[in-house]
């Protein structure tokens, strides 16, 4: 091989690799999903990995802590936590951008399947005597937000953090613990139990939305994304009539309902 055609060929290996870094950043998505909405998530970044050719990770926790988690990395493209009140709480601070309804989040009742201790649709049964009662935990996650904000509503907040036996981090915790029969009731976000793994061990008692108002999923773009186009554009993908099917599909209210 003569020096030139070597030259060539080397030139040519040097400049695919400076370019690789790059390329597969573009080509990557991080998500900071809150617990309750990783199935639907997941499906979506499935299906978006096939039709763009991208790679999609998901990062599942508590609303919170998730976005201290990137707070602190300053890595990551898109957020989606349990409520809005996140997007108000830390919108300030710079970090939170472009965002979308994507659908409605709505606390329930939550109790083991065929409601063996005929629970009523009434936020006073859970200060029952004879029921074992699980709540989230405020500092963590999203459902322990909206079970504060709907029992101060109903200035039963303190009576019932004194009488829960266990306080839980997120809504997968607090299902697999009625799971394991470690309560007899807690409030919970009603599309947790409509899961495939929850659907034959749990039910919902619904409550007056007066008293249980659904709140808005927003997925929100984070300033510092490195892939601020493609995150934009998997926002307005969850946002569109076909991603709504998913999120139905696991429970939720779309975002043309309430």
């Amino acid at each position: 091989m003569s020096f030139k055609k070597l030259f060539g060929r080397c030139l040519f290996i040097a400049l695919l690799f400076s370019l690789s870094p790059v390329q597969a950043q573009e080509k990557e998505l991080l998500i900071y999903c809150g617990i309750t909405m990783v199935r639907p998530i997941t499906e979506l970044a499935r299906q978006f990995e096939q039709t763009e050719k991208v790679r999609v990770t998901i990062s599942q926790g508590g609303s919170e802590d998730l976005y201290q988690s990137a707070k602190r990395s300053q890595l990551g493209d898109i957020y989606f936590p349990g409520e809005p009140s996140y997007r108000a709480r830390h919108q300030a601070e710079g970090l939170l951008g472009y965002h979308k309804l994507v659908g409605y989040n709505q606390v329930s009742i939550v109790v083991p399947k065929g409601n063996p201790k005929q629970v009523k649709a009434d936020l006073k049964e859970l200060l029952r005597k004879d029921l074992v009662l699980i709540l989230g935990n405020v500092e963590s996650g999203s459902i322990g937000q909206e079970s504060k904000r709907v029992l101060d509503g109903a200035k039963m907040y303190p009576k019932a953090v004194a009488k829960a036996a266990l306080m839980m981090p997120d809504s997968r915790a607090i299902n697999l613990s009625l799971r394991r029969g470690e309560g007899d009731i807690a409030l919970n976000w009603r599309a947790t139990a409509f899961f495939p793994d929850n659907a034959p061990h749990l039910d919902v008692v619904d409550l007056d939305t007066k008293l249980a108002e659904p709140q808005a999923l927003l997925l929100i773009q984070l300033t510092f994304s490195k892939s601020p186009v493609l995150a934009q554009k998997f926002i307005d993908f969850a946002a569109s009539p076909e991603a709504q099917a998913v999120f139905r599909k696991y429970g939720f209210l779309d975002n043309r309902t309430r």
